[in-house]
């Protein structure tokens, strides 16, 4: 099981404190640390598509320009979030049979 994201984030220290506390065993990749390469990116687009991965919520998006917001296609978006990774919502988790965006206690849950 593999936990993406950044170490700072409330939402990934949720859903790393809930997987510790049910004592489920996880590697965690930050992409500030880890990295994001294409490949590893496209992997997730492919498990769940890229609007289920781009934050438009998130202070890096309205950090684009209107431009780049505009202009968006699948293809810029996936550019965008190789670009700023902050962009990609968090915490992703690869269960290695799923993958799932965001943190709830609920859906992880059915892990334990």
């Amino acid at each position: 099981m593999v936990v993406y994201g950044i170490k700072n984030c409330d939402s990934v220290k949720k859903a790393r404190a809930f997987l510790e506390h049910g004592q489920i065993a996880y590697r965690f990749h930050d992409y500030r640390v880890d990295g994001l390469d294409a490949a590893l990116l496209q992997t997730m687009i492919d498990a769940v598509g890229v609007d289920a991965l781009l934050n438009q919520r998130s202070t890096s998006w309205r950090q684009l320009s209107d431009q780049q917001k505009h202009d968006l296609t699948p293809e810029t978006a996936r550019q965008l979030m190789l670009d700023v990774p902050t962009l990609i919502k968090r915490p992703i988790l690869n269960t290695g049979t799923q993958w799932l965006v965001g943190f709830s206690s609920d859906l992880y849950q059915t892990l334990v």
